[in-house]
């Protein structure tokens, strides 16, 4: 393994570690500039918002446990599978979610994050009945995208969003 791929696996136990502690501002490190981050919650963020959506998230948390389960990189990307284990905030709902996390690496930090999990599953943890029976159609889960994201402009704007 060359020394730039084993720097890359360190990053990612480094991002998962601060994400089990709830240290949003050492999440938030691991980007680069204008770091690009998508999943299905939040969809597409870019430049600080990443990193601003970690703080948010982790500042929120109250029973939040992640495990870092499986992860590799080279050179230039890497891979993770991580376990997250909490209380979704909004209903009060626990939410187990089994998420693959792909990277792109620049200057020895995150340049691209992309996280995937099943949306149906998580809302059907995280919103109940109604979840269960429109977890699978894209109106929920573009209510849900909007949700996420006001909530994330409005962290932001309330001036949390950065260290």
């Amino acid at each position: 393994m060359s020394e730039q791929a084993a720097a890359n696996r360190e990053l990612i136990e480094r991002f998962y570690e601060a994400f089990d502690r709830r240290d949003g501002d050492a999440m938030a490190a691991c980007y680069g500039p204008g770091a690009r981050f998508h999943d299905p919650a939040f969809g597409e963020l870019t430049g600080e918002e990443p990193g601003a959506m970690w703080r948010m998230l982790t500042g929120r948390a109250e029973d939040l446990r992640v495990q870092l389960v499986e992860h590799d990189a080279d050179d230039t990307t890497g891979t993770a599978r991580w376990l997250a284990d909490y209380t979704f905030t909004q209903t009060g709902r626990k939410v187990h979610n089994d998420v693959r996390a792909r990277f792109r690496f620049a200057d020895g930090l995150i340049a691209e994050h992309d996280d995937e999990f099943g949306f149906h599953a998580w809302a059907r943890q995280a919103l109940g009945p109604p979840g269960l029976l429109l977890g699978w159609t894209p109106m929920l889960h573009s209510k849900v995208q909007k949700q996420a994201r006001a909530g994330l402009d409005e962290f932001i704007r309330a001036g949390r969003g950065s260290a």
